[in-house]
């Protein structure tokens, strides 16, 4: 019964946060959701935020094994592009980027909440870093871009995308920009072609 409540009290965090936001992500309303007395929020999680994050932490864990899987095949940023374009859309629809965007937004007022969010980002960051240096490591591009450069642009977008849907209902303008990444990634191919090993060598060696 205690799993099965925690359950409950996080799948109905979730949901609370999705749709009506931090500020009305009170225990009285997340109890009421998960059908609990709400007691149960401190007794199990000490708080409204642990358990918020408890929230996030499972939907981030879901999303992390789905993305890995849609990048596993991508060797080029034609591929990445396409891929980053369907995640989005995917997680537009189930809301996943709000949990995170929420939360964010409550850290402007609330500055302990920041480095739990700053800790639960870096997995996150590390991955679109890890999946750059896959596909570009080595290229011109990445000399010119360093997939950690590109993996902190990434995540800022992302979020920035996340929150301009609010002012963009129908999605023209947010679509139009992956659109422009996606004709714009086959003119980089020029800059994605790896340096035979003896040239990398010889610019290292010449700094």
């Amino acid at each position: 019964m205690t799993v099965d409540t925690k359950e409950r009290l996080i799948g109905a965090a979730e949901t609370v946060l999705r749709t009506q936001g931090y500020a009305k992500s009170s225990a009285r309303t997340i109890a009421k959701e998960a059908g609990v007395n709400s007691a149960l929020v401190f007794y199990h999680f000490g708080g409204v935020d642990p358990l918020l994050f408890a929230a996030l932490d499972r939907s981030s864990a879901e999303r992390m094994a789905v993305l890995a899987d849609a990048v596993a095949g991508c060797r080029t940023l034609e591929d990445l592009t396409e891929a980053a374009t369907r995640i989005y859309r995917h997680d537009i629809e189930a809301g996943h980027l709000t949990l995170f965007a929420e939360l964010v937004a409550a850290a402007v007022a609330k500055p302990d909440l920041r480095e739990q969010i700053r800790v639960r980002a870096e997995p996150w960051i590390a991955f679109v870093e890890e999946t750059l240096e896959r596909v570009i490591g080595g290229t011109p591009l990445a000399r010119l871009t360093p997939p950690r450069d590109l993996a902190n642009a990434a995540i800022t977008f992302y979020l920035g995308v996340n929150l301009f849907t609010v002012l963009d209902a129908d999605r023209s303008r947010t679509d139009s920009v992956f659109a422009m990444a996606r004709r714009l990634a086959p003119r980089a191919r020029l800059l994605t072609r790896r340096l035979p090993a003896r040239l990398v060598i010889k610019r290292r060696a010449h700094g």
